[in-house]
């Protein structure tokens, strides 16, 4: 009785409650649209993300790297791709879990891993693509021979990265001052 006295108050305060929309400091509403989306319901955003990670693991894939200077446009290395280009962060396992395992783990609600047979909590999801981690400060790849490469972004150099091979041409700038 005192359960269902508690679950009938909780629920007449939520229905009370007033929602209001945010207001800036000027005055100004939150605004939405609505966004048009395919016939299952996805949106040019969700297929684009869901056609890269088609592309991305698409077993026996070969991709096209460049390396090209920010400064004359030269190309300064090119590579292929066997696969995908990763983030040197990304990781197989979560970094963090708790302190505590087993049974507890494996009932509780959340995301669970088993290390040496012991399960473990974590605060941390998997991303679309089955790894752990944020992007980070290399990028690595195995070329179409099976060679490792790593590259460490500099502020000199962009990089570039194709399904298909580019048809790279120099492009000269010339400024003169009077």
């Amino acid at each position: 009785m005192k359960n269902l006295l508690l679950f009938l108050l909780t629920s007449l305060v939520f229905i009370s409650c007033e929602t209001k929309n945010q207001t800036s400091d000027s005055g100004v509403q939150k605004a939405s649209v609505k966004v048009q989306t395919d016939a299952n319901g996805h949106t040019t955003e969700q297929l684009n993300i869901m056609e890269r990670l088609k592309r991305d693991n698409e077993v026996g894939s070969v991709k096209h790297l460049y390396v090209v200077s920010s400064y004359s446009g030269d190309v300064m290395e090119y590579s292929t791709v066997k696969g995908k280009v990763t983030s040197g962060n990304k990781r197989i396992s979560p970094k963090t879990v708790n302190s505590y395992g087993g049974i507890e783990a494996m009932n509780a609600n959340g995301n669970y891993i088993t290390i040496d047979g012991t399960s473990y909590l974590t605060d941390e999801v998997l991303d679309d693509g089955g790894t752990y981690g944020e992007s980070g400060n290399y990028l690595y790849w195995f070329d179409a021979q099976g060679n490792y490469h790593q590259y460490y972004p500099s502020g000199g150099t962009y990089l570039h990265i194709s399904d298909k091979p580019l048809r790279v041409k120099k492009s000269n700038l010339s400024i003169t001052l009077d």
